[in-house]
């Protein structure tokens, strides 16, 4: 606990199924539950949290937010829960959603945790409940290698440098700004393009579908500010045919889905392929933020 009187908490335990539950940063098992305070001038107290279970709604499983009710009985559910349940609790069928349980809701305000990518190097620590909406965003979450049969994961910068390590002749490499060619055979589904030596990965993917072809492009970088931004056009040739795409922000993936995409996808009809099966594109990829000068 900080000078603030908040709770700093790891992980406790649980028989019950729920959501993932977040590491405590010490590998070794240290602290795990652990809570201290100071409660008055430079007393300090400490306790275990044996269940932050408790801190979800026993409902959705969620964490609970402001506001929390009960009913008489005690029992506490989510807002979201008590109007989904037409005010009527769960465990006893009396009425909730009228009358708030307050001191819950200081206790869930005061318990401090880590963000789940603590044991990556993310030292960013939040109220119980809010490290999950950081988690989509920090740039300490795993990556995970698009080569087939390859089980490695890490950041993404170790990731890239894995890569240009172990599957350099599964790849090709591109340069911001410049056009380059990325041919695809529909029936090997990816393509990965490397940025010159261990930079970033770009993964392009079809996906055959009966109206034709939906193409994909992702960079397989967390998605954080800052962190491997790019924008890119894409052309696809077939004789005289062709059909350019342009988007302003690639988008960042952290693992490679071979299910087919609902959103986000560029679709090249059928009658455009003409019974080929190669897909016969250009790619020009630039930096967001840097001029973006293609050949």
């Amino acid at each position: 606990m900080n000078g603030n009187g908040r709770f700093l908490a790891g992980e406790g335990s649980s028989s019950r199924p729920k959501r993932p539950r977040l590491s405590s940063p010490a590998e070794d098992g240290e602290n795990v539950g652990e809570v201290t305070a100071t409660v008055a001038g430079d007393e300090v107290r400490s306790g275990t949290l044996v269940d932050l279970d408790l801190l979800d709604c026993s409902v959705c499983c969620q964490p609970l937010s402001n506001p929390i009710f009960q009913c008489d009985n005690g029992h506490v559910a989510c807002s979201a829960c008590c109007t989904n349940l037409r005010n009527k609790c769960p465990s006893c069928a009396l009425p909730i959603g009228v009358y708030r349980n307050r001191m819950m809701e200081r206790v869930v305000e005061a318990i401090i945790v880590p963000c789940p990518n603590a044991k990556h190097g993310c030292t960013d620590k939040f109220s119980y409940g809010k490290e999950l909406a950081h988690e989509k965003e920090c740039k300490f979450g795993l990556c995970y290698c698009p080569a087939p049969g390859c089980n490695y994961s890490g950041l993404c910068k170790d990731l890239y440098r894995h890569y240009h390590a172990y599957h350099l002749d599964t790849c090709k490499g591109f340069t911001c700004g410049v056009n380059k060619d990325a041919w695809l055979e529909i029936s090997e589904k990816i393509l990965v393009l490397q940025e010159r030596r261990d930079g970033a990965l770009v993964a392009v993917q079809c996906f055959e579908e009966e109206q034709g072809v939906y193409v994909t492009v992702n960079c397989i970088a967390p998605c954080a500010p800052g962190v491997s931004e790019f924008s890119f056009q894409l052309t696809y040739s077939n004789g005289a045919k062709s059909m350019s795409f342009e988007f302003d922000e690639m988008n960042q993936i952290q693992k490679v889905s071979f299910q087919t995409p609902e959103k986000g996808f560029i679709s090249v009809p059928r009658y455009f392929l003409d019974g080929r099966t190669t897909l016969k594109m250009k790619i020009c990829i630039n930096r967001l933020g840097e001029e973006e000068d293609s050949d």
